[in-house]
């Protein structure tokens, strides 16, 4: 009894402690669901968001209801524009203070009225609401004008027809961050008005850079604006079938511009009565976009510029035109005839590669220079076209990233995206022969100085610290060539503001100064020797701009002679003054990386092993390998001829020794023999700046530095 009294006493305390933790488990419970709940319906319940700008991006709002701003007309307007600005002058680079990447701001969304209510601005286009919805979703987009180094005003300038230019310079001159315009980006499309159709636009602007489609090359300020495509959004959006770049094409050259000028218009039709594979098209008697008619018969546009190889693209009223990109959608070369037009984004892409430029007085000799085109060209052309077209051109928001990316090397040049970047198409084809390059190689890209030394410590780095000041030098690549010693101690170096980069070689070998390294990223390498003292940065950027104009030569500094010996019935190296060269010397001399690879790749092993076994006459050897491919000479540039230190004499230098001017003569035999004739070309002239010898201040001189001897 005692027992089961107290189990019947310990169940009714058990459960009414079972029961006063269930309401608190069932309290919590309500709770977490009531948030759940609640949580929901603020995130899906229709709300509205006060701010334009959020955490997310730039939030463009319902457009009827913008916060609605008057501008008074006595508002001052902003300077017209000014001509002379360039990317030194005119931005204010230290507000790009993020790594490596520019940040950009765009404006709250306002209705601007004049003072009588009316819009000063229209409706925003679908196109400039592409451009606001690319920058915002972009990398560089930020929503603190505090970190902006640059700024886009919420005004659609794409199209000047539909501004009213005087007013909209007043809108920009009261936003809160204008200050004169500095930092400012414009996106323009089509600039001026009847009856001038100037080539920019014409809202007083300031100092803003204007990302403009029509530029000609006086309204153009380089390094500053961006020349940008003209869009034709309703042949954009056609999807147009797609064909092989072999398949043939039934004409030769299309026109199929309405407009153009009865003059160019007489000239096409003049071609085509005589040939067949020209076809000229006009607006047929029921305008449309998507119709052309040639007399009575209509073509479907834009898909019958696939049925031509090229297609015509003429100025009219503007210089810049849709129909470029128009060919380039539809996989058809464009031939561009417009005087002074500077092509879209042409800092960066190589025209030249994918379209051909025509002058205007030209126009009746097309079908002889089209027709000599080689179809490798055209091959080449439509890939490189169709590469342009899809990452660049396509649709607004390409169009503006890549004028984004434009800025941002500009800002950015070290981190700057390469020639290759920019202009090869995936996958790439090999490696690219600078005798077929259609064009010179871009400045931007500069050139790589690969020193070769094996124990002058102390002139090496001289030298480093002396070619560092070149403006256009990218990398040093030091190749260390002495393997029982190892290269000086970080610390010693010379502090410079370029990369330097050191290669240690496995065996002592003159040619390894030839070698194609992977550290070299640039076409253009400047090989110099380890005790080139004397050559100033204004003579060897002077250099590295004549080898852009002509990236097939060797372009240098040590002019040499080769000579026949009638007494020795041998050929004979010559290095006193003469008026003549046939040899540039490496010693300090600007070359194609590609002749890298065919030096250490495929010439021939017999020349090489002569040189690595002699330690004498790489310099010759690439001599000969660069006039033997080319059938050119090369070039010297600048009156220099000492180059080493002013104090030495002729006696004190290793070229000096008659030993080894004799071995020198000895090979060039040798090289003969092997080639099986002389490749080495002869020329009595050398390349200097301009104004080298006028009696002119230094500073009205781009070269000033250019020694006399």
């Amino acid at each position: 009894m005692t027992k089961m009294g107290a189990a019947g006493m310990r169940n009714p305390r058990g459960l009414r402690m079972k029961l006063k933790y269930q309401k608190y488990y069932i309290i919590l419970f309500t709770i977490i669901l009531v948030g759940v709940i609640t949580t929901g319906l603020f995130q899906f319940w229709p709300h509205s968001i006060d701010s334009e700008q959020n955490q997310h991006g730039y939030m463009i709002r319902d457009l009827s209801s913008l916060t609605e701003v008057q501008i008074p007309s006595t508002l001052p307007v902003p300077e017209k524009g000014d001509i002379t600005c360039r990317h030194h002058s005119c931005l204010n680079v230290y507000k790009c203070g993020e790594v490596n990447k520019i940040t950009v701001y765009i404006y709250p969304l306002r209705k601007y009225v004049d003072d009588n209510g009316i819009p000063i601005s229209g409706q925003m286009s679908r196109e400039f609401h592409e451009v606001l919805s690319a920058i915002s979703e972009s990398q560089y987009y930020v929503s603190d004008p505090e970190r902006a180094c640059l700024f886009v005003p919420a005004l659609d300038l794409l199209n000047q027809n539909t501004l009213r230019v005087h007013e909209m310079g007043q809108v920009l001159g009261q936003l809160s961050r204008w200050s004169g315009g500095t930092n400012h980006l414009l996106f323009n499309m089509l600039p001026g008005t009847i009856p001038d159709f100037n080539t920019v636009l014409d809202v007083p602007k300031g100092k803003a850079v204007v990302a403009g489609g029509g530029f000609s090359t006086w309204t153009y300020r380089p390094g500053f604006d961006v020349s940008i495509p003209v869009f034709n959004p309703e042949v954009a959006k056609i999807q147009l079938p797609s064909i092989s770049d072999s398949t043939p094409r039934k004409y030769l050259a299309i026109s199929a511009q309405m407009g153009i000028h009865s003059d160019y218009r007489a000239d096409l039709d003049s071609i085509a009565a005589v040939d067949d594979k020209f076809l000229v098209l006009d607006k047929c008697q029921e305008e449309s976009i998507t119709k052309l008619c040639n007399g009575n018969k209509q073509y479907k546009y834009p898909h019958v510029l696939q049925e031509a190889t090229f297609c015509i693209v003429l100025r009219r009223s503007r210089l810049g035109q849709a129909a470029l990109s128009d060919a380039l959608q539809a996989n058809c070369i464009p031939v561009v005839i417009s005087d002074s037009y500077v092509m879209p984004f042409a800092e960066v892409l190589d025209w030249q590669r994918a379209a051909l430029i025509v002058e205007e007085e030209r126009l009746m000799e097309l079908p002889s220079i089209l027709s000599k085109i080689s179809p490798q060209r055209i091959q080449s052309m439509l890939r490189q076209g169709r590469f342009y077209w899809q990452k660049y051109f396509k649709s607004m928001r390409d169009i503006t990233l890549t004028t984004l990316q434009v800025l941002n090397d500009r800002v950015f040049p070290y981190n700057g995206k390469s020639y290759e970047y920019w202009n090869e198409p995936t996958p790439r084809v090999g490696v690219t022969s600078p005798l077929f390059a259609p064009v010179i190689p871009p400045k931007a890209q500069g050139f790589t100085a690969v020193v070769l030394t094996y124990n002058r410590e102390q002139s090496l780095f001289t030298l480093i610290t002396q070619i560092a000041l070149t403006p256009s030098l990218t990398k040093i690549l030091v190749v260390w060539n002495n393997q029982d010693k190892q290269p000086p101690a970080v610390e010693k170096w010379p502090k410079i503001n370029k990369p330097l980069k050191v290669v240690q070689t496995k065996a002592n070998k003159l040619s390894n100064r030839f070698y194609p390294y992977d550290e070299i990223e640039t076409e253009a390498i400047l090989a110099i020797d380890d005790d080139i003292m004397m050559l100033t940065p204004d003579e060897l950027e002077f250099g590295y701009e004549v080898w852009r104009e002509f990236p097939d030569r060797i372009v240098g500094y040590p002019g040499r002679l080769h000579v026949w010996d009638d007494k020795t019935s041998k050929w004979k190296y010559e290095s006193e003054w003469t008026n003549d060269i046939s040899m540039v010397l490496t010693g300090a001399a600007f070359y194609h990386k590609y002749f890298s690879y065919l030096y250490t790749h495929k010439m021939d092993k017999e020349i090489k092993t002569w040189v690595d076994e002699h330690m004498n006459c790489e310099d010759i050897a690439i001599n000969f390998l660069v006039a033997n491919y080319t059938g050119k000479p090369p070039i010297k540039v600048t009156p220099r001829k000492k180059f080493k230190c002013p104090q030495c004499t002729n006696t004190e230098m290793i070229s000096a020794d008659l030993k080894y001017m004799e071995e020198r003569s000895e090979c060039i035999g040798v090289f003969e023999k092997v080639y099986g004739m002389m490749p080495l070309k002869t020329v009595p002239f050398r390349a200097d700046p301009v104004l080298y010898k006028d009696n002119f201040p230094d500073d009205l001189k781009r070269f000033p530095s250019i020694g006399s001897l």
